[in-house]
């Protein structure tokens, strides 16, 4: 059994146990979330949402809010010595997956 769910702009095709990182998160460490559900795989078959599936419910435990890779952003002028340098580091929240009800 395996569900697509949404949260922060993106999608992630997710399981029972997996370990996702997603868009940094309101929520508190050993906090537990619940996802939109868009698509859920069953025995049954697949159902898809318009634009989330009715009475399905992803929950996950929040283990830890980290800091990604630093990427530097450098941007400037041609031929008028304007230039700029700065560093961003994306905030995550890393989560486990723990029931996926259809």
């Amino acid at each position: 059994m395996y569900a697509v769910i949404e949260t922060g702009g993106k999608q992630y095709k997710v399981a029972n146990g997996d370990v996702v990182y997603v868009e940094k998160l309101d929520a508190e460490n050993d906090s537990t979330v619940d996802f939109k559900v868009v698509a859920v795989s069953t025995d049954d078959g697949f159902k898809v949402g318009a634009p989330y599936v009715d009475g399905a419910k992803v929950t996950a435990k929040v283990l830890d809010t980290i800091k990604g890779k630093k990427i530097t952003v450098f941007t400037y002028k041609p031929k008028k010595s304007s230039k700029r340098k700065m560093g961003h580091r994306q905030r995550y929240t890393k989560v486990q997956i723990e029931s996926i009800e259809a």
